[in-house]
């Protein structure tokens, strides 16, 4: 555990973090994420693929699928009020359109379990957590994802791909590699530095109270890998701190 309490040197540092941030700066980062990735996505649907071969079409899934995880990333600060603090209802207006855009995701929902894993870390209420039983990555990921989706939710879905496929007329090529699998790769991305690392119990047994580590790495790369979702413990400590300022928060707690 951060034990800012007990230094009050970092914590007028944090305050000054916290006062220092402008006013508008984590709605601004919300619109263009949201801006970009939809650009992103109507360019790439339009896209004639059958001129790109595999070194190519690769890293054009990987830069998709970094847009969806930011999507999510966006939810996420919204649930903890950061995205637009001084007003609340723009605040989860903004969270309910990205979760509906990254997969139809009930906001409400999910903003209450995610408090719940916030309150009860690693525990058996924690809908976050595995059941105990399967702790291995993708037995993990799979009953993680079984908490998160519905029958309604994967039917909506298909729905909506066959109305682009068949109405719109886009082509199922581009409809999979720049839409569902950016979104299903987005998910993996997301468990694995969000809640597998994080989460796993270490060697030594969990730290209290948050049971959470935060994976040490360059900045630009936690940026890459999961926009700064790795400064787990920091997000713990700190949950009203939005995901572009941990890095400042991992800096002072060093």
């Amino acid at each position: 555990m951060i034990q800012l309490e007990q230094a009050p040197n970092q914590q007028i540092k944090l305050t000054q973090i916290l006062k220092n941030k402008p006013l508008f700066k984590g709605l601004f980062i919300a619109i263009v994420i949201i801006s970009v990735w939809v650009v992103s996505l109507v360019l790439l649907l339009s896209l004639d693929i059958s001129k790109l071969n595999f070194l190519v079409l690769l890293p054009v899934i990987v830069w998709q699928t970094f847009l969806y995880t930011g999507l999510f990333i966006t939810s996420h600060d919204a649930m903890h009020g950061v995205v637009f603090p001084q007003n609340p209802k723009i605040n989860h207006i903004i969270g309910t359109l990205t979760l509906s855009l990254y997969g139809l995701l009930p906001y409400k929902k999910l903003l209450k379990k995610h408090w719940l894993h916030h309150h009860n870390p690693a525990s058996k209420i924690d809908p976050d957590f595995h059941n105990g039983k399967h702790k291995n990555f993708f037995a993990w990921y799979l009953h993680f994802m079984k908490s998160y989706w519905s029958w309604g939710q994967i039917i909506a879905l298909t729905i909506i791909y066959n109305v682009f496929k068949y109405v719109f007329h886009i082509p199922t090529d581009n409809l999979t590699y720049f839409w569902v699998i950016p979104s299903l790769l987005s998910s993996l991305q997301l468990f694995y530095f969000g809640t597998f690392l994080p989460h796993s119990e270490p060697i030594g047994g969990y730290i209290q109270p948050h049971k959470a580590q935060t994976i040490n790495r360059p900045i630009w790369w936690s940026f890459i890998t999961c926009y700064h979702f790795g400064y787990h413990e920091e997000h713990h400590e700190h949950p009203h701190v939005p995901w572009w300022q941990l890095p400042e928060i991992y800096k002072m707690s060093k």
